[in-house]
């Protein structure tokens, strides 16, 4: 395997292993945990899609890292 094919495996364990946990019950999809591991995750899985040029991929872990991040945004905002 090459570094990129490591990079990536790293990036979707990370992904799946929040998934896992979510469907175990022992973290929230709304949780800080549960989104900081989906920006991780997702972040990295990109990278390696960079490194792959493989396009399909490089979008669809940007939205999924996007989104994420902007999950994480909305839960520090004060609720009125």
């Amino acid at each position: 395997m090459s570094i990129i094919d490591w990079i990536g495996f790293a990036g979707v364990t990370i992904l799946l292993t929040a998934y896992f946990l979510n469907l175990a019950g022992k973290i929230s999809n709304d949780s800080t945990i549960y989104i900081v591991l989906n920006i991780a995750g997702g972040s990295i899985a990109c990278i390696a899609s960079i490194l792959l040029h493989y396009i399909p991929f490089i979008i669809l872990e940007t939205a999924w890292t996007l989104v994420s991040i902007v999950g994480l945004l909305n839960r520090r905002k004060p609720s009125n």
